[in-house]
């Protein structure tokens, strides 16, 4: 765990309130979250195109305006060998966004790489608990479809 230092800050009494609040459905402290919310808030300052959201895995870094985490476009951007274009192409987005997303992650790496194993993980039963009714599909290869 990282080295942390103690701060004094002063807020509204309803924004307390409301911290507490979160602290008690997520079962943490109401000092632990403000602190997650601090980070989280100095990162989106620091890193254009970047916000935090809950997910299943815990709260993530997502490129706004968006559905994915920046551990999924930084996916597509690898499949694509790291060209920026093409990957901005794929996903019809500006290269702006790539780029955000590469910027995040080369100040974080450890963590979007944890995440992607997370995701290399999740398997066809996993998602069923997740996603209750979903159903497999057959995979056809391109030779069967030309067909």
């Amino acid at each position: 765990m990282a080295a942390t230092s103690v701060i004094s800050l002063r807020i509204p009494h309803g924004e307390v309130d409301r911290l507490n609040k979160i602290a008690r459905r997520t079962g943490r402290t109401p000092s632990e979250i403000g602190a997650v919310f601090l980070s989280e808030s100095i990162r989106r300052s620091d890193f254009a195109f970047i916000e935090f959201r809950d997910s299943e895995s815990g709260r993530q870094p997502y490129i706004q305006g968006t559905r994915l985490a920046v551990w999924q476009v930084i996916t597509v951007l690898r499949s694509y060998e790291g060209n920026v274009d093409k990957a901005a192409v794929h996903l019809k987005w500006p290269e702006a966004k790539v780029h955000a997303a590469v910027a995040y992650t080369q100040a974080f790496p450890v963590e979007i790489e944890e995440a992607i194993k997370e995701n290399e993980i999740v398997d066809f039963e996993t998602l069923s608990r997740l996603l209750p009714g979903i159903q497999r599909f057959p995979v056809r290869s391109l030779s069967e479809i030309g067909k």
